[in-house]
């Protein structure tokens, strides 16, 4: 038997390859006649870097950023002289920000920005860059400021570049904006979301961001009206959501283009080759739920996967709002929480129920044979 073992990070716990390896050591005391084919993957949120060094032959590297809310403000990207990776939350990432200090609408994208600027004066050309897993619902205006875009008030007073003000801006100045002739742009997300109304950045994420849902109604229209005054056409934009409207941002003030972020992956580690070959395919993220079916990396991994394939959720928890399993290609899912603890214990203990979760199927495997 082979099991192909292709797992999202779990946002603020384990990295892909950490999940994959957890995975891998269960099923294997279960089963140990069994080949594995590790294959971790991102879909443009956190994890998404280290998925795609080794496929591109990029070296790993890291630089200073002023506006990175990384504990010493240093930023990793891979590289190699033409291409640049990044991930917008390698800098204003969900995780970089304690949870007593989430608050999206004083968080800004300024270092997303400040990055490009560094990368492209430093003989860059192409970006790849994953949007998505951000702690920032500022549209993109920081990352513009970061490119030298400034933002005025009714009254000329120039304003920081915060979701906050994203209903007070009425002038946006170009004039020193970076000279992005000749540099190509691609923004690989992990949802399709558009970027304004009930599946938009705000109502969709800015819960799990900070924001209660007496805002949603508010920033949401603050930041339609932006986009409505000055970049209109990104508004049916799908993917134009993620990262708390970042995919937005670069898209107009960038000229970026927004690709799929797992299937993009997923043609990168050669995945429609190496799955022929497997006879069950493990899939996995931190939380399951009715988001994951926008084209998160567990869905996305399952489309791609053939029918007669099947293809098993191993997921930290799973939300009551999805729909029954089978769904989306998944045929079953498994939420590897044992027991009623605090969250810290519960993403301490994680790579341990990733072991017991992943022997318990395989256990379940080898039982099915016998029957």
């Amino acid at each position: 038997m082979r099991i192909l073992i292709a797992p999202d990070s779990f946002k603020e716990s384990l990295s892909a390859k950490e999940v994959a390896l957890a995975l891998k050591s269960g099923f294997e005391n279960a089963l140990p006649d069994a080949d594995f084919d590790l294959m971790p993957i991102g879909d443009g949120g956190e994890g998404t870097l280290d998925a795609l060094v080794e496929n591109l032959n990029l070296e790993k590297k890291s630089i200073n950023i002023p506006h990175a809310y990384t504990s010493d403000g240093s930023v990793s990207f891979a590289s190699n002289g033409q291409t640049a990776v990044f991930e917008m939350a390698a800098i204003c990432g969900l995780e970089h920000i304690p949870k007593e200090k989430r608050n999206p609408l004083a968080l800004t994208t300024q270092g997303v920005g400040e990055l490009i600027v560094d990368l492209v004066q430093s003989g860059i050309r192409e970006f790849i860059i994953g949007v998505g897993g951000s702690a920032t619902n500022d549209g993109g205006i920081g990352m513009a400021y970061g490119l030298g875009y400034r933002f005025y008030d009714s009254e000329g007073q120039e304003l920081e570049p915060i979701g906050a003000n994203l209903g007070l801006i009425k002038k946006v100045s170009s004039e020193n904006k970076l000279d992005l002739s000749g540099v190509t742009i691609r923004l690989i997300t992990d949802v399709d979301n558009p970027l304004c109304g009930q599946h938009g950045a705000t109502y969709i994420f800015g819960g799990q961001k900070g924001l209660s849902p007496s805002q949603f109604k508010k920033v949401d229209q603050d930041m339609s009206q932006f986009y409505t005054d000055f970049a209109p056409e990104v508004l049916k934009l799908a993917g134009s959501g993620a990262g708390g409207g970042m995919a937005a941002g670069l898209v107009a003030f960038a000229d970026a283009e927004i690709k799929s972020g797992i299937d993009f992956v997923l043609d990168c580690v050669d995945f429609d080759q190496r799955v022929k070959s497997a006879d069950l395919v493990i899939v996995g993220e931190g939380r399951m739920d009715s988001q994951s079916l926008s084209g998160k990396a567990p869905v996305g991994v399952a489309r791609r996967t053939p029918s007669a394939i099947p293809v098993i959720a191993i997921c930290g928890s799973l939300k009551d709002d999805l729909p029954d399993f089978p769904v989306a290609g998944i045929s079953a899912a498994f939420p590897i929480i044992g027991q009623v603890a605090d969250l810290d214990q519960v993403l301490a203990a994680a790579k341990e129920n990733l072991y017991r979760t992943g022997l318990n199927i395989g256990n379940l495997i080898k039982l099915s044979k016998t029957l």
